[in-house]
């Protein structure tokens, strides 16, 4: 084991770089990562933070190993162990999970581990790695020298590192197209495709803590609301009438790690706004959840938006929006609000949604 540690440490940056190099790494994967859950099209730039995301997680990898190498006899000889040595080792295999879970996840269908899908798994494991990592580097806390991040032979074998990641990431992607793994048919986002047509072709997913009881059609009020010249409210039925006004094909992709192309039926958001006599001075609309979840579209892009009442020719069920949904083709699934309830016109953003989504259904 020393023989195979000393010839890979030959390759390693200084142990003050590996060290630091960790914790940028992990810094950046969950950026990338978390901001990667608002790309919902790979036009223009939009493929650039998956990308990172997995070249980073792939360094992160090989540092991982160029550690484990320099410290491995601190860990297996009791006699070396000190206060933070539990935490080492906790941190360790936190870090190991997050990177195979995410590895495998890329490589393998849609994989469930009891109640959550694998990718949910893969975020809550590289969230948690964060403080660990903190914590980690507090306990052994050492500035870099000057040293330890100059130098030809540094930058080399840190060029060499991202030039592997970036490599061993579109190998992966040939490899699995080749082979015909599940994960071949992936998005750039990783989401896989669930298959079929309507209401039981793809999973039924809460946010949060949002979980609200069924509305019944005759019970259903929307009002359309804010600036706008005749306040409305309309039941089911003024929605809905003897079917779908329009309908659309559009590609849910859930942050769940799945993804469905279906045809949605409802009433074109733009159809509502024009009924009501929407500001000219108005920029955003916000649509509004039975539970108080909520999100807001630039008012150009809501204008294009529906709001479903069907799916693939079915009634929507209260899992998937019931009585009726935004679809917003181009966002993520967390930006298709569900239950809506209120739709408001208004002249700024909100800033204000994003605190919602964390906190949605616990009150």
């Amino acid at each position: 084991m020393a023989g195979v540690s000393g010839r890979l440490l030959r390759y390693a940056p200084p142990a003050r770089a590996v060290d630091w190099s960790v914790l940028v790494c992990v810094s950046v994967a969950t950026a990338s990562g978390l901001y990667s859950f608002t790309v919902g099209s790979p036009a223009g730039l939009g493929w650039l933070p998956v990308w990172i995301h997995r070249v980073v997680g792939l360094v992160l990898l090989v540092l991982l190993v160029f550690k484990i190498a320099r410290v491995h006899r601190r860990l297996t000889d009791p006699e070396r162990w000190q206060r933070s040595t539990a935490l080492s080792a906790v941190t360790g295999v936190v870090a190991a999970a997050t990177l195979a879970t995410g590895i495998v996840w890329g490589v393998v269908g849609l994989v469930w581990v009891a109640v959550w899908p694998l990718l949910a798994v893969h975020v809550g494991l590289g969230l948690s790695l964060v403080p660990l990592t903190l914590l980690h580097m507090w306990t052994r806390f050492r500035l870099p020298r000057r040293r330890d991040v100059t130098g030809r032979r540094t930058a080399l074998k840190y060029f060499g590192l991202l030039a592997a990641g970036g490599i061993a990431a579109r190998l992966g992607d040939g490899l699995t197209r080749v082979s015909g793994a599940p994960g071949a048919d992936r998005r750039f986002t990783g989401s896989k495709p669930t298959g079929g047509s309507g209401n039981g072709s793809f999973p039924v997913t809460m946010w949060v803590a949002d979980d609200p009881d069924p509305i019944r059609a005759d019970e259903y009020d929307l009002s359309v609301t804010g600036l706008v010249a005749d306040p409305r409210s309309y039941g089911y039925d003024d929605l809905v009438g003897d079917g779908p006004a329009t309908s659309e094909e559009a590609l849910l992709d859930c942050t769940s790690g799945w993804y469905t192309v279906e045809e949605w039926g409802g009433v074109r958001v733009g159809a509502l706004l024009s009924a009501v006599g929407a500001s000219e001075a108005a920029t955003h609309v916000r649509f509004v959840s039975v539970t108080g979840y909520r999100w807001s579209l630039p008012i150009a892009e809501a204008r294009g938006a529906l709001l479903a009442t069907h799916v693939g020719g079915e009634t929507l069920t209260h899992g998937h929006g019931a009585p009726a949904r935004l679809v917003a083709p181009g966002r993520r699934g967390f930006q298709w609000v569900k239950w809506v309830e209120r739709i408001e016109v208004r002249d700024r953003g909100d800033p204000a949604q994003w605190v919602v989504t964390l906190v949605s259904g616990f009150e």
